[in-house]
């Protein structure tokens, strides 16, 4: 029999397999929401819901232990400072998988995968104030430039 065989391989080698999921799950942390096959998900989801539940509990031992996983400390401490608190009050079933359909090429499913609580509004505000920031910046680089000129003539 074969039930519970414990986890997908995703025919990869053991060192490629635990790399790609932790750049998957990395990246998810980071973005809160990432685009990938149905079967990469499913693995990703796993890793990220226990390390999700180490977090909610922001202990010396509980970051050391998401640490050994998530290399960057920039995602970390927004796993244990931003992401972790929104889900103090939910046990389990932090991510969800949305199915897009299927790729061009090979005809995989794809889905995407994100926290429950993710929130496109904050999402799209946040670019138009990355935007808004960015347009300034021009603004006051090319300011200067004018300035000179007309100093000079």
């Amino acid at each position: 029999m074969n039930h519970r065989t414990g986890f997908n391989a995703l025919s990869r080698t053991t060192a490629h397999r635990r790399a790609m999921l932790r750049n998957m799950v990395t990246s998810l942390f980071r973005f809160e929401r990432i685009t990938t096959t149905k079967a990469k998900a499913k693995e990703a989801r796993r890793k990220a819901e226990k390390l999700l539940t180490r977090a909610k509990v922001d202990s010396v031992h509980n970051r050391r232990e998401v640490a050994k996983y998530i290399a960057d400390e920039k995602i970390l401490n927004k796993l244990f400072t931003e992401i972790a608190p929104r889900m103090k009050d939910r046990n389990g079933g932090y991510t969800r998988i949305l199915k897009l359909g299927f790729r061009e090429g090979d005809a995989a499913d794809v889905v995407l995968l994100e926290l429950v609580d993710y929130n496109l509004d904050k999402v799209e505000e946040k670019k138009a104030e990355a935007k808004a920031k960015k347009d300034a910046k021009k603004a006051d680089k090319k300011e200067p430039a004018k300035k000179e000129a007309k100093e000079s003539k």
